[in-house]
């Protein structure tokens, strides 16, 4: 037993001996060949790495290298077999566990970019499998609906993250991501039960707020006033959500010492600086500009 500290516990854990008293890394684990893995359960006991169970598809692939797991070229007589081989096992995995193949590590990476919980990705990816299902993938752009799943479940979930926030991540056009979203709305939603809850006003003025480092009693009155404007008539029906959060903020903002820049909302909200010129002169137009300095 290696002595690192007074009362050492040594656990092997990712590959190496770590003592769990005074956190000390006393050396790795080099395994060579492993043994045979028959169930999951050996699968996540053994893994020192990269997981290799998955929940769909082969456990195992024939790559078409000419070299093997030790590093020595392959001779010509065993490169024809493992490429008949693979060839085999192509033809064994059907369309769907393909397309699953390639949506599941995407699905993955997006939401990491974008810090979504675990619970919004399993609804995403219950989404996307009923996309597949339904074969609207075919001749469209897969990473598109993979995208706009994510954000059908952010959605249903009213979790704080723009349409803009996933294109970006996922480097797919608006465009792109507003016809596969329609599709999944109409077609896919309904089947399974969900419900899509478009974001509103009163959820951005926190989530803009954060963005630009206010205080929150600014956030609480920019919702304030938000609601009085609704009351007075401001109608909201046409009117981008972003746009109207970022007004309001701008305007509560610009009484006091945290006051920000047209061009600061403007980018934080991702509106234009005309769009946010527009919804600021109809609130001051329906509500008293006094308002803004008395309450």
């Amino acid at each position: 037993m290696e002595h690192c500290c007074e009362n050492p516990c040594v656990i092997y854990e990712d590959g190496n001996k770590v003592c769990t008293n005074c956190g000390t890394i006393l050396g790795q684990i080099f395994v060579e060949d492993e043994r045979r893995t028959y169930t999951k359960e050996e699968v996540n006991k053994r893994r020192q790495t990269e997981p290799s169970w998955r929940d769909f598809g082969p456990r195992t692939i024939l790559p078409s290298s000419k070299i093997d797991s030790k590093g020595k070229v392959i001779n010509s007589k065993k490169g024809v077999m493992f490429s008949r081989l693979s060839k085999i096992q192509r033809s064994l995995i059907n369309s769907l566990e393909r397309n699953f193949w390639e949506a599941k590590p995407k699905l993955k990476l997006y939401a990491s970019k974008l810090n979504i919980p675990e619970y919004i990705i399993e609804t995403a990816w219950r989404i996307y499998i009923e996309v597949a299902k339904k074969k609207l993938t075919m001749g469209r752009s897969i990473d598109g609906f993979i995208a706009a799943s994510l954000y059908a479940a952010i959605r249903i979930h009213e979790f704080p993250k723009l349409l803009d926030d996933v294109s970006d991540a996922s480097m797919i056009p608006n465009r792109t991501l507003f016809r596969s979203l329609g599709m999944i709305v109409r077609e896919i939603l309904p089947v399974l039960g969900l419900d899509y809850h478009p974001i509103s006003a009163e959820q951005l003025v926190f989530l803009f707020g954060n963005r630009l480092g206010l205080p929150e009693e600014i956030k609480i009155k920019a919702l304030k006033i938000l609601k009085v404007t609704s009351k007075k008539g401001l109608s909201f029906i046409g009117k981008d959500p972003k746009g109207l959060a970022a007004a309001v903020l701008y305007l509560v903002a610009k009484e006091t010492v945290f006051k920000k820049t047209q061009v600061e909302v403007a980018q934080a909200a991702k509106v234009t600086e005309v769009t946010l010129r527009s919804r600021v002169k109809d609130i001051k137009i329906l509500l008293d500009y006094k308002y803004f300095t008395t309450n």
